[in-house]
Order: structure tokens, then C-alpha cells, then sequence
């Protein structure tokens, strides 16, 4: 078994739907669902605003590589074009942070699959969410691990602020 945070994200397209059909395809893998927020654009691209959210899954049979390619899969079906580093996207799904079956947190400096994501530490829209749904979480980089709460104070008060909860809801049929 593994257990994966996933960031996800839209600014193009149906931006709800987009973020709803993880979590449809997600199902009964997943452990926590956060609500939706808006967020500026990140990395300077002019662009929509995007929304955002966490999803907390486990799956016995994917691995972190597994859990990657299942969002590749997801981005694809989305019809995701990476066309420009930080530009626009139908949806966006990062592999925040894995542990394995025993509880583990995986660690890879894989250029294709970094763990923990090496920026999520930066990202009010992912820490913000992802402490919605896991406030006891803890995030590990450059070998130190702090809770979420630590990351999150360290970001400038206008990177948190910028972060706004929405009416939206991810919560798939049960």
C-alpha cells in the first residue's frame, strides 16, 4: 500500500469539472478530499486564476511511480498541453509527497519523479489545502522535516492570503 498527496489544479476549461474528475477517478482510494481554492497564476505567466485542491488516496497496488503515471493519465484524458513552463493547463496533478506500505515517506531526487515536490514547501495552494484535510502533516526538505504549520508561517503573509476558499466541492459519490 502506499499513501500519496496529490495537488491539484485548473485554470482553463471547466475548471470544477476538471478537478472533479480526479477525484471520480480517484473514488474509494481516497482518504481526504480539501476544499477548493482560487489562486493566482504562480511563476509569472499572465493567465486565469487557477483552483486548487489536495487529495490524500491510498491505492495497495501503486507504488510512487504508479501514483505519478495515474496522474499523467488523468492530465491526458484532461487533454493537457505543456506547451509553456507555468502556463495555463486544463488540470495539473503533482505528486506532493508518498509513503510506502509501511509508513515510510518516500525520498527521490528522480528527475522525473522528485520527492517530497521540490516546491510544495513554497506553495500556499498546496499547503494551505493539504493542511485542511492533514493539520499533523509534516513535509521534509532538504533533509529537514517540519509540520506544515512551520512551512506555511515562513511564507509571506500575501503568498497565504492570496489563497481563497471557494464553494466548490471534489467529494466523489460514495
Amino acid at each position: 500500500m502506499s499513501r500519496v498527496v496529490l495537488s491539484i489544479g485548473s485554470n482553463i476549461g471547466d475548471r470544477p469539472a476538471l478537478l472533479r474528475s480526479v477525484t471520480e477517478a480517484l473514488a474509494d482510494r481516497i482518504v481526504a478530499v480539501s476544499p477548493v481554492y482560487s489562486t493566482a497564476p504562480w511563476g509569472g505567466v499572465e493567465q486565469q486564476d487557477f483552483l486548487n485542491a489536495v487529495v490524500v488516496a491510498e491505492d495497495p497496488s501503486l507504488d510512487c511511480r504508479g501514483w505519478l503515471e495515474l496522474g499523467r493519465q488523468l492530465e491526458a484524458a484532461a487533454d493537457r498541453v505543456r506547451e509553456q513552463r507555468w502556463g495555463p493547463r486544463s488540470l495539473d496533478v503533482d505528486v506532493v509527497t508518498c509513503h510506502d506500505s509501511d509508513g515510510s515517506e518516500v525520498l527521490s531526487d528522480d528527475a522525473e519523479l522528485t520527492l517530497p515536490h521540490p516546491r510544495a514547501h513554497l506553495r500556499a495552494f498546496v499547503l494551505v489545502p493539504w493542511w485542511d484535510v492533514e493539520p499533523q502533516a509534516t513535509l521534509t526538505v532538504d533533509g529537514t522535516r517540519r509540520p506544515l504549520t512551520e512551512w506555511l508561517a515562513a511564507l509571506d503573509v500575501d503568498e497565504r492570503e492570496g489563497v481563497r476558499r471557494t464553494e466548490y466541492r471534489l467529494e466523489p459519490p460514495r
